[in-house]
């Protein structure tokens, strides 16, 4: 301190490095901890290196005035009344430009070292910013892999397990044990002659006598055991989050990701709709269906622009898709009256029809062919053009053409959500059946999916032309076996726990079991607000219109003119007008006739059936 002050350092320096020091001791005296000491450490370096930095650039400015005559120390301290005008104006500019290096290094932004989180940062593509994970809840346990059960409690009930099965008569032994977030999976390798229906059927009974609310028994593939699961004790839940910052969800070659959940094992599920190519949902009340069909769209509106897909979502019951209108992905407003429903999903077959013809102009078989085609044409600057004949030479007799240039734009993915198909099926069940199947059979290459749900899997809401054209169904929980058969083909959705708890069926069959993951409406409500600041939907108007969405389907006819010109005059000339009437006279089907008796309804030929179904001829032959 002496030789600072020899030197001429001001006094409010020297109070600058005595201050930290005597703070640091009177620390010491009060002993505190180890991480308050270190934080004054901190404190106190930088304090003194900030002083000792302007103590240099002090010393150095007056090393300079000491070579310059006119600055020199003693003119420095010149009284006011003995300095010369010139000395007064050089001394206050070097003293103000000293004062300006001063303030500019103290206002020097600091860097920043720490790695900043990858979730927390966002994407922008082409103008467009991805929401940004901080809008939902993260998980707590993010980083633990499944429940953390002991080996010791693993191995005891093991043990405890094969005394239940030996008291029912079955021996075996049990193999490994893999615990999950919600349940544990034994797997049991029955003894020589041990029938596997046999222990399929002691469900029941074991879970009584493990205390559990239920127990699922199915024979593991390409295993010689069966696979036992019991609920764990505590459920782990699994938060939306925590899977949207996994690698294989971030960093995979899936053009349409949706995080499933976590399977048996802890192991993140990440589906392609793309590959499914559509998706059957069923499941009861609270079983977590309709917080899953959120799970997937979100998981698409964090992977996809709205350049890149866009969305259909039709919601009879008005409560569940609601919250997403106004979002730039969709092409309509969330659809919510059934017959508005059945002219969308007729939109839907003809865009598929539209865009099948575009794609055969290019030659190419999928979309990804075609938005490549597209893109290589856009970046070499290239017109791509298609040949139209349009006549015959009247002298050569040899076709004419005439080109015509193709509209160079991307054709995004078009997601069809449908929340409650029962709905849909009593309202038309014909018209749904035909669209859905025409869709589920031709769409995938057009880029075109559907996620379709319900929560009642009977025979008349998903009957068998529905069924064999979606290969990849979800089941959560069920209230028999027969609406297990019905959605998965075999038993077991009946005995799942509910919340989240599904029995996912892959393209191939194999059946794995999924808890789904966990998300709130008010983590919706976020992402969703945030997406609208992105853009305003632009929305296509054909798909509500009346006359475009009146059409059949699987090759019926679609205008039945001449038909109907006789059907018409049969039931004036005979003053009577109904469906087996019509069918009798013409010789044809019942939806025909039926398609026919709407038709003359429509046009005012016919009344409406009274409460005894009979009609009245309002027009005169």
């Amino acid at each position: 301190m002496f030789f600072l002050s020899k030197i001429g350092v001001p006094a409010w320096i020297l109070s600058l490095i005595l201050i930290p020091l005597g703070i640091t001791l009177f620390v010491m005296i009060l002993g505190v901890s180890k991480e308050m000491w270190i934080s004054f450490g901190k404190m106190l370096l930088g304090t003194m290196g900030w002083v000792f930095l302007q103590t240099k650039k002090m010393i150095l400015f007056f090393r300079r005035k000491e070579t310059q005559p006119s600055l020199s120390f003693t003119s420095l301290t010149k009284s006011h009344s003995e300095a010369t005008p010139s000395e007064i104006e050089a001394i206050s500019v070097d003293f103000e430009k000293l004062s300006e290096e001063m303030i500019s290094e103290k206002r020097k932004p600091k860097l920043v070292t720490a790695p900043l989180k990858s979730f927390s940062a966002t994407r922008t593509v082409k103008g467009y910013q991805f929401p940004s994970l901080d809008l939902l809840q993260k998980d707590p346990n993010f980083g633990r892999k499944g429940t953390e059960l002991s080996k010791e409690v693993l191995k005891e009930n093991s043990d405890h397990l094969k005394r239940i099965l030996e008291d029912f008569g079955v021996q075996g032994e049990i193999l490994n044990a893999y615990p999950g977030p919600v349940v544990t999976l034994y797997e049991f390798k029955p003894a020589p002659g041990v029938k596997s229906s046999r222990i399929v059927g002691l469900a029941d009974d074991i879970a009584r006598s493990t205390s559990s609310h239920s127990t699922r028994i199915s024979v593991m593939p390409g295993v010689n055991a069966l696979g036992i699961e019991i609920p764990n004790p505590t459920k782990e839940k699994v938060y939306m989050r925590s899977l949207l910052e996994e690698d294989l969800f971030n960093n995979s070659s899936f053009k349409l990701p949706l995080a499933l959940g976590k399977n048996i094992s802890g192991d993140p599920v990440i589906g392609d709709l793309s590959r499914m190519p559509h998706l059957l949902i069923a499941g009861t009340t609270g079983s977590g269906k309709s917080v899953s069909i959120n799970t997937m769209i979100m998981s698409l509106l964090y992977r996809l622009s709205p350049e890149e897909c866009k969305f259909i979502m039709i919601d009879p019951k008005m409560l569940e898709l609601s919250v997403y209108d106004g979002i730039p992905h969709l092409l309509t407003p969330v659809v919510t009256d059934p017959h508005k429903a059945v002219m969308a999903l007729k939109w839907i077959v003809r865009e598929m029809e539209s865009r099948y013809q575009v794609m055969s102009k290019l030659g190419v078989r999928s979309i990804e062919g075609y938005n490549e085609r597209i893109e290589q044409a856009q970046a070499k600057g290239e017109v791509i053009k298609h040949k139209i004949q349009t006549g015959f030479d009247a002298e050569t007799g040899k076709p004419m053409f005439e080109e015509h240039a193709i509209e160079m734009k991307r054709l995004p993915f078009i997601v069809v959500v449908v929340d409650e198909m029962a709905d849909l099926m009593l309202v038309a069940g014909k018209d749904i059946e035909a669209a859905v199947q025409r869709l589920a059979q031709m769409a995938r290459a057009a880029g075109i999916h559907l996620i379709m749900a319900t929560q009642r899997p009977s025979v008349d809401v998903i009957t068998g032309t529905i069924k064999a054209n979606f290969p990849t169904r979800i089941s959560f929980h069920v209230t028999s076996k027969i609406d297990s058969r019905t959605i998965l083909g075999e038993q077991g959705a009946e005995q799942l726990l509910g919340q989240g708890d599904m029995l996912y069926m892959k393209p191939g069959g194999r059946i794995v079991r999924v808890h789904g993951p966990f998300i709130e409406d008010k983590e919706v409500e976020r992402v969703v607000q945030f997406l609208r600041t992105q853009g305003e939907p632009v929305y296509e108007e054909s798909i509500e219109e009346e006359g475009f969405g009146s059409g059949t389907f699987l090759g019926e006819d679609s205008s039945g003119d001449e038909l109907y010109d006789q059907a018409l005059s049969i039931v004036l000339r005979e003053r009577k007008a109904s469906t087996s009437f019509i069918q009798r006279h013409l010789q044809i089907g019942y939806n025909r006739a039926a398609r026919i008796i709407e038709k003359m309804e429509g046009e005012g030929a016919i009344s409406k059936p009274n409460h005894v179904g009979k009609r009245e001829v309002l027009l005169d032959q």
